[in-house]
């Protein structure tokens, strides 16, 4: 297991579909950056998140000291920059992280990236919780996914577990 940086759109969709608590099973630590706390807390996330934030589980640690600004970073929010720098600058060499453009420069910079799927599908092949049912919380939400993605991801989890 490994430490993981995470941007502010996996946990909030973790969050809301009740399956971030499988996080500390999959990575040793998770952290976020400062700026990705406060998108979390900003008043119109969802109260389940807004309330999340503020009793973090213990796993959670949020870097205090945030790394220089990376001017390479102006085009991406502010969660995104800090959660690049705050990935780079530890040499964490994973981050959580689901928009494109953050999702280019992180890989461009030499991070591995992950997004929600993927740790839910690594959550799946674990055994920690069922794929499905995760994927029809995430249709209740606002995530948006190409369906072929998720239809080829549950055709995988199918094919691992036992007959």
């Amino acid at each position: 297991m490994q430490l993981i940086v995470a941007d502010t759109t996996p946990l909030n969709y973790l969050i809301l579909i009740h399956a971030a608590e499988f996080l500390p099973s999959l990575y040793q630590k998770v952290l976020i950056p400062v700026a990705v706390r406060a998108e979390l807390a900003h008043p119109g996330a969802p109260n389940i998140v807004r309330e999340w934030i503020t009793r973090p589980p213990e796993w959670l640690d949020v870097a205090t000291t945030a790394p220089p600004i990376d001017l390479g970073l102006a085009h991406l929010d502010a969660g995104e920059r800090e959660a690049i720098s705050l990935a780079s600058e530890l040499h964490s060499g994973l981050l959580l992280m689901d928009e494109r453009d953050g999702v280019r420069v992180a890989r461009q910079r030499g991070l591995k990236v992950v997004g929600t799927l993927a740790v839910l599908d690594l959550a799946a092949e674990r055994g920690l919780l069922d794929l499905k049912t995760m994927f029809d919380r995430l249709h209740a939400t606002s995530f948006r996914s190409p369906l072929r993605v998720m239809t080829s991801m549950l055709e995988q989890d199918a094919r691992r577990k036992p007959r």
